[in-house]
Parts: C-alpha cells; sequence; structure tokens
C-alpha cells in the first residue's frame, strides 16, 4: 500500500496529532505493507500516483484536501475511504472494490477527471480567489467569507446545452454525490453508483437570489425554486455568454 498524503492539510500538519504515524500504525497491524510519501506541492500527487502503480502498488490511499486527493484520482483514477484515517485502514481488508464512472472536464487547452464534483461559475470564482492564508487558519470559514463578499456583485452568465435544452444560468454544479463542501446537500439524488450525473443550474445576473437558494438548500427546498433547474444527464456543454469567460 502507497499512502500518499498533503503534510500542509488540515490536520495532517498538528505534529501533536501524529496522524499519519498513527495510520501507518493501523495499516501495519493489518497486515499492510505501507509507503508514505509526502507531497512537496501542487499538481506533484498526480505524477506520484502514477510512479506508485509502477511500482506494483495494490492500493493507494489519498490523505489530505480537495486538491490532493482529485490529483491523485487523475493520477490512478482512484478514491480515498472515510474521514477518519486510523479506522479507515483497520478496515481497509474488509471493504470491496466497486467500479464507478469519473467524470471528464474538459476545454481547449485542457482536460481533467473529476471523482465527486464539477463547478462552474459563482463557486469557481470563489475557489479560485479564495485567501490561502485565511483557509490555512479558519479552514471552511474561508469559502464562507470568500462567498458572501460576493454579496450585492453581479454575475457572470454562460449558457449551457443539455439534453437537446438550452439554457442559461450563473452557477452550475455537476455531482456524483449528494453533499457539497461536506455540510450542505444540493444534488440529493446523485449517486457514485448512477451513471449519470446530477445537474444542478442556478439562474441570475446578480447575487441576490443566492441568498434564496441557501435557505433552500438548509430546509431541503431547493428543487422547489424558482430559478433552480435539476438534470440527470451524462454529458452537457457550457459556453461563455460574454468575455473574459468564466471559471
Amino acid at each position: 500500500a502507497f499512502l500518499i498524503y498533503n503534510p500542509n492539510a488540515g490536520k495532517l500538519n498538528r505534529k501533536r496529532d501524529n496522524l499519519i504515524q498513527r495510520t501507518i500504525q493501523a495499516l501495519t497491524a493489518e497486515g499492510h505493507r505501507v509507503t508514505a510519501i509526502a507531497t512537496t506541492g501542487p499538481r506533484i500527487a498526480a505524477t506520484m500516483a502514477r510512479e506508485c502503480i509502477e511500482k506494483g502498488a495494490d492500493v493507494i490511499l489519498a490523505a489530505g484536501g480537495d486538491g490532493t486527493i482529485n490529483e491523485i484520482a487523475n493520477g490512478m483514477v482512484e478514491l480515498g475511504v472515510g474521514v477518519n484515517m486510523p479506522h479507515a485502514a483497520r478496515n481497509l481488508s474488509s471493504l470491496l472494490p466497486v467500479r464507478i464512472g469519473v467524470g471528464l472536464l474538459e476545454n481547449q487547452i485542457e482536460q481533467r477527471h473529476f471523482v465527486l464534483m464539477a463547478g462552474a461559475g459563482l463557486d469557481a470564482l470563489i475557489v479560485y480567489n479564495i485567501d490561502a492564508k485565511l483557509k490555512a487558519s479558519f479552514g471552511k470559514v474561508a469559502y464562507w467569507a470568500a462567498g458572501f463578499s460576493r454579496l450585492g456583485k453581479p454575475m457572470a452568465e454562460f449558457d449551457v446545452q443539455i439534453n437537446g435544452q438550452d439554457l442559461r444560468c450563473s452557477f452550475a454544479l455537476v455531482s456524483r454525490v449528494k453533499n457539497y463542501g461536506g455540510d450542505l446537500y444540493i444534488a440529493r439524488n446523485a449517486s457514485l453508483l448512477s451513471e449519470q450525473f446530477e445537474v444542478v443550474l442556478f439562474e441570475g445576473a446578480h447575487s441576490l437570489p443566492y441568498m434564496k437558494y441557501l435557505a433552500g438548500v438548509v430546509t431541503g427546498q431547493l428543487g422547489n425554486m424558482r430559478g433552480v433547474r435539476l438534470i440527470r444527464t451524462e454529458s452537457l456543454q457550457l459556453q461563455c455568454a460574454s468575455d473574459p469567460g468564466i471559471y
């Protein structure tokens, strides 16, 4: 087994927790031969995962944030299990492999696989402009702060071609899982075992309607709201409605 981890991610950078070492001990106790490899920067984990496969890896375990796991998934393609690392390590031997489909995001410049979800528009804008220092210090609070900073500002719109329809929105979520950001449930009927994505489209050239949308997410009434569309599909196309484009 190869454990690829980001030493700067969340709890992993707290030396007092010794989380990686405890996870290795749990894996070893279950009979696994473990090699732990720390990432050294962004866009390196995919190459590391491919090198592990070349070395004859039986299983690759990913530990880190969304970015680290996505890079490793692109190098394999594979998915880590569980949120409690030592617990997942102890139960690894009893797990059965299940083949899942992955998403493919492609533009004129590059292509990239994703396991859970892809977002275009508002959430991608927020992530792209996130304050790295604030994120390192406060985690998810940084995303909420960045999101609320968009209040009162116009939203870039784009066109979506999906199932024969031409629609316009300012945020498109293409998801294989129910939860979003760990705490919110937006694509409530999505499943990793489904061959289709659940696509959630949010309309609006201004940010104010998103307060209503957020309330709909919290109350579970998002699907009944005007300005929101839930569509199941295997593919879709996005087209920028104006320059300079969208994230």
